[in-house]
């Protein structure tokens, strides 16, 4: 059981990349022990590659799961992200209590396939977390979310029941509570929903990472955009996976009504975040509207690209 406690942990979000060391959830000098300083920052959770890796994998068919399982396969798997020495995170979005139908939150059938990819290579420990807009654990059951992951082989840590740590996410921004596994993870896969905002058009993959943060988080509202990319500069992931099962194309970012949503059926893996969202915002945006703020802002930061038909995705039926 995670006790709470905080611990300031100041600094920026730049690491070197690659295979970092093991790690454990239950303690500050548990955590020293394995040698990460714990004045650091975020690492960076990219890993280099040995091997050429597509940079996009598009995968579309009925099964949610059977999509997941082909992006994981064309991708070479994810033994070349993932060690036993890992503690790995997987951070779905789960916003909101609401059911799969309402497209609010990341399907709990591609969250129960990445846990299966993941527990495949016996990593040291394998997490399912994130923070909801309201109380978290009646998000976690309604979504599907809690039962899935536990039953695939995960440990789901909610919250409130969970320790914070506090963490610098940028100058701007300052220091903020942050649920400690997001902090001692030392690889994390972000699997969003692709889905409607109704302030900034879009959320996905980069406005995700709010849900690393405590219920505080309507302060990143102040210039959302801006914020969004200020968190995709400090959390930069081993993978990104676009949930676009079920698209939430009107009244986001929490729905309500599954007439708002539309079967896309369709899943994305990239290396890059950027163009994951841009994908994503293909699905979305009338054509000739402007992207979102923070897509531009994100590209100028170098974060990676809105051309994601550059990449040259590769695109897979997957039945």
């Amino acid at each position: 059981m995670i006790t709470r406690r905080r611990l300031l942990i100041a600094g920026g979000a730049t690491l070197a990349t690659g295979v970092l060391g093991a790690a454990g959830l239950f303690g500050f000098n548990r955590w020293q022990r394995h040698g990460r300083d714990a004045n650091a920052g975020i690492p960076d959770h990219r890993v280099k590659l040995a091997s050429v890796v597509p940079p996009m994998v598009i995968a579309r068919g009925p099964d949610p799961a059977r999509n997941v399982r082909a992006v994981i396969e064309r991708i070479g798997g994810l033994g070349q992200f993932i060690t036993r020495d890992d503690v790995v995170l997987i951070k779905p979005n789960i916003g909101w209590s609401s059911t799969p139908e309402q497209g609010a939150n990341t399907h709990p059938e591609v969250v129960a396939a990445l846990v299966r990819a993941c527990r495949d290579l016996q990593p040291k420990q394998l997490i399912v977390s994130d923070c909801p807009v309201r109380t978290s654990r009646p998000a976690f059951v309604r979504s599907g979310i809690l039962a899935a992951a536990q039953e695939a082989g995960a440990e789901v840590v909610i919250p409130e029941e969970s320790s914070y740590r506090q963490v610098q996410i940028s100058e701007r921004l300052g220091i903020w509570d942050i649920v400690e596994p997001f902090v001692v993870a030392t690889k994390i896969i972000n699997v969003p929903v692709a889905k409607f905002h109704s302030l900034i058009g879009l959320s996905a993959g980069m406005k995700n990472w709010l849900g690393i943060t405590n219920k505080l988080r309507l302060n990143f509202h102040n210039d959302l955009q801006r914020s969004i990319a200020e968190l995709a500069a400090m959390m930069r992931p081993t993978l990104t996976i676009v949930d676009a099962t079920r698209v939430l194309m009107h009244g986001g970012p929490e729905g309500g009504s599954p007439d708002d949503v539309k079967p896309v059926n369709t899943i994305v893996a990239s290396l890059d975040p950027v163009a994951a969202d841009a994908w994503a915002w293909s699905l979305l945006g009338p054509a000739g509207a402007a992207v979102p703020g923070y897509l531009r802002i994100t590209e100028e930061m170098q974060l990676g690209t809105m051309d994601f038909a550059a990449l040259q995705p590769v695109e897979l039926v997957a039945g």
